[in-house]
């Protein structure tokens, strides 16, 4: 796979100024401000291992709305343990009871956020999306509500995920002050506008990220989920302004100018899914303490497993 975006030394000099909307800050206070942080409700579930143990979780999200989850842990944890919250990559559901093992067999708790209206691709999920929107959206989610930033998918998104991430610090097996976030490319963007709406985290893992630098994604992504944007604004040409301002809500450029966590952020040179310019634009404007791994001659599945080691170190010098 060639490159299809600048050189690691072009990424490293891209600094574009991307204005966020002058209400920014006022949007996502009044949207977190309407319901409350609800009690996470736990089930325990068979999941045939002996080492680590299942929960399954209802959250309110959005509007109350239930978000489902995963809730793994080492089955002998006695005291409060350090936390990975996680949320999942485009398309992805929060699969079957004994996925995901990586970090509870590294003696966290792994509270597993499912992704509303999602749940196609690779792993099933359980989380439906009330409010799909009017029609004419490109199938997918990018353009769900596109006309206006109060109806657009990821508001519900961002939404369930701060909520998820509150929820987590009330978990009784859950040290609050001992919480580090993470996810894969869409989980990635989740993870940066996360980073920027909750406080006092110990930390920040976005892979990949996904909603970063959103016009620049649309216009040279060869792949979708960005070619969903062209796709919509290629019929609706009169739309390109009113798009871009209700997508600006989203970016994650902007969560990153307001987060305080120390972050580890993954970046491959070869992604023709998230282009790397895009998310060193997001890393180059994270506000708190940052570092980057580059993987010159990966696509979208960027540092795999080798990744893993380094989120590892990460996580265990954050957390214990």
């Amino acid at each position: 796979m060639p490159l299809t975006d600048l050189t690691l030394d072009d990424c490293l000099a891209h600094r574009p100024d991307v204005p966020a909307p002058a209400d920014f800050d006022d949007f996502w206070s009044r949207t977190l401000s309407t319901g409350a942080i609800g009690t996470p409700h736990l089930r325990p579930v068979s999941n045939g291992l002996t080492l680590i143990d299942t929960y399954d979780v209802t959250v309110p999200g959005f509007d109350g709305q239930p978000v489902r989850g995963w809730l793994r842990i080492p089955a002998t944890a006695t005291s409060p343990l350090g936390c990975v919250v996680e949320f999942l990559g485009y398309g992805r559901g929060r699969g079957l009871p004994h996925e995901n093992l990586l970090y509870p067999a590294a003696g966290y708790a792994h509270f597993l956020m499912d992704t509303r209206g999602q749940g196609w691709s690779a792993a099933s999920g359980d989380t439906e999306d009330t409010a799909p929107g009017p029609s004419g959206a490109v199938p997918g989610f990018l353009t769900r509500g596109i006309e206006h930033p109060d109806d657009h998918y990821y508001r519900r998104l961002f939404t369930d995920a701060v909520r998820w991430t509150e929820a987590a610090r009330a978990l009784p097996m859950v040290d609050p002050d001992r919480i580090v976030i993470t996810g894969f490319s869409q989980g990635g963007g989740i993870t940066l506008a996360v980073a920027g709406l909750v406080p006092g985290l110990a930390g920040a893992m976005p892979d990949v990220p996904f909603l970063c630098h959103i016009r620049r994604g649309a216009e040279i992504a060869p792949e979708p989920p960005y070619t969903e944007i062209a796709h919509y604004l290629a019929l609706h040409r009169d739309r390109v302004d009113r798009v871009f301002t209700t997508l600006s809500y989203f970016d994650g450029v902007h969560f990153a100018a307001r987060a305080a966590a120390p972050a580890l952020f993954s970046i491959a040179l070869m992604d023709p899914i998230c282009p790397p310019s895009t998310c060193f634009t997001a890393y180059h404007h994270y506000a708190g303490e940052k570092s980057v791994e580059v993987y010159p001659f990966n696509g979208h599945e960027g540092g795999g497993t080798t990744h893993q080691q380094v989120q590892l170190a990460f996580v265990r010098d954050r957390i214990g």
